[in-house]
């Protein structure tokens, strides 16, 4: 019987490369574009070179293609639980072509994601959700991945960061 190719088999999932850092840094302008924070996003290129494919990377990808066309892209990093005592993966960017979309894409680069980090020993996948993306809530809603309703994410940036980064300690009073 022959092989039928569908859309949702003719995924090639792969890992990253240097030569791959344009057309990622093109992906992660085009999902700032899609929620609206365009004028968030201030890395380049030669950011992700540095700090993704350099002597320490700081984060790994998996490109997705369908036919040798860029389709999506998942850019994660390692992280750690002291609660669990073990290792998990957190998903910063997940960006699927809209023309790929509907052919689980998305579904099929985070379940090579949580392989990944269940074959390292982890047992968990954290993500954040612009809060006003509610294609996306109910896209990982969809696939078990739950709001947590006892966490918020806090963050500092910019020159706020800097000057809490660079002010001295206090000592404390003898």
């Amino acid at each position: 019987m022959p092989v039928v190719s569908t859309p949702s088999t003719n995924v090639l999932i792969r890992p990253g490369r240097v030569e791959d850092v344009e057309t990622i840094h093109a992906a992660i302008l085009r999902l700032g574009a899609h929620i609206g924070a365009t004028e968030e996003i201030t890395s380049t290129a030669d950011d992700l070179r540095t700090y993704g494919f350099g002597e320490k990377p700081a984060f790994s990808t998996l490109i997705a293609e369908v036919g040798g066309e860029f389709a999506g892209l998942c850019l994660y990093f390692s992280i750690f639980s002291t609660w669990m005592g073990r290792p998990g993966v957190y998903v910063q960017d997940l960006y699927v072509e809209d023309r790929f979309r509907g052919r689980r894409i998305g579904e099929r680069l985070l379940r090579r994601v949580a392989r990944e980090c269940r074959r390292q020993g982890g047992v968990y996948l954290r993500l954040s959700v612009d809060t006003d993306n509610e294609t996306a809530k109910a896209f990982y809603e969809r696939l078990g991945i739950a709001w947590s309703s006892y966490e918020q994410v806090q963050k500092i940036v910019g020159d706020a960061f800097f000057a809490f980064a660079d002010a001295p300690d206090d000592e404390e009073p003898r």
